[in-house]
């Protein structure tokens, strides 16, 4: 008997509106994220990419639209013509299944490496101590930072925090990583360091990947799509290899050549 292969998106934007004060971020943003894709938006600042991902962490709330994962409405759905908000159950289980690395790690500064990986996992997930430190040192192994689990964050470099925050986000085995501007608090010679990680966590595993940054070779490497964005619209998309050598859209062009140079 054959079976109908599963199409549903990972991620998907219907109609999302998001507004603060008057400045409109999202201007009727439609775009879907297929499971296992990896997708990175590009833009210039305050274009609203950083807005897509609080929005998919619930950091922010949209004024208008349905955001859905796998299927399933995330904070809103329409009842007949009325937009109402999921309930707060339902949203925690949708939750559960989104991770994300931040610009600025956001680690616990009064715990140990360990101890930061395995908060989640036994008081979100419901893992006990022995199953969530067994996970968390298999993923420190995998980011290079297993001599450091019992240091503090606090004595840590900025890539090494970095490489526990991927770790931390890895451990809560999210359908969906989200990373955002993850290099741009590093020093330059320890970029390549937590772009490799990245890269690792890319080519190994069936994570989907949304990804907001400004290392275009990074982005060139890792995403087999390419969002360009601009005053919250998508403006273009392609494979990177046609998006870094030849895009069609003006705005991207310009965009483009005053990122690379």
């Amino acid at each position: 008997m054959s079976t109908t292969p599963d199409t549903t998106p990972a991620i998907e934007f219907r109609d999302v509106i998001k507004r603060f004060g008057d400045n409109v971020v999202l201007d009727g943003l439609s775009f879907s994220v297929a499971k296992g894709d990896r997708v990175t938006l590009i833009g210039p600042s305050g274009s609203g990419k950083t807005t897509i991902l609080r929005l998919l962490m619930t950091l922010e709330e949209a004024d208008g639209g349905l955001i859905l994962i796998d299927g399933d409405p995330y904070t809103h759905e329409y009842r007949g013509q009325k937009w109402v908000e999921i309930p707060e159950k339902r949203r925690r289980a949708v939750r559960k299944r989104v991770g994300m690395v931040f610009q600025q790690f956001n680690l616990f500064p009064n715990m140990t490496v360990l101890e930061n990986i395995i908060e989640a996992p036994m008081h979100v997930l419901g893992h006990n101590r022995k199953q969530a430190t067994a996970r968390a040192e298999e993923l420190l192994e995998q980011v290079g930072m297993a001599e450091k689990r019992d240091a503090k964050t606090t004595e840590l470099s900025g890539g090494q925090q970095q490489r526990v925050a991927i770790a931390r986000a890895l451990a809560m085995d999210p359908e969906i990583l989200l990373l955002d501007e993850v290099t741009s608090a590093l020093d330059p010679e320890i970029v390549a360091d937590v772009l490799g990680v990245l890269r690792d966590v890319a080519e190994n595993t069936d994570i989907t990947m949304l990804l907001v940054t400004h290392e275009m070779q990074f982005a060139r490497e890792v995403s087999n799509r390419v969002l360009m964005f601009d005053h919250g619209r998508i403006i273009e998309e392609a494979h990177p290899e046609t998006m870094f050598t030849a895009p069609e859209h003006e705005r991207t062009q310009e965009f483009l050549k005053a990122v690379l140079g």
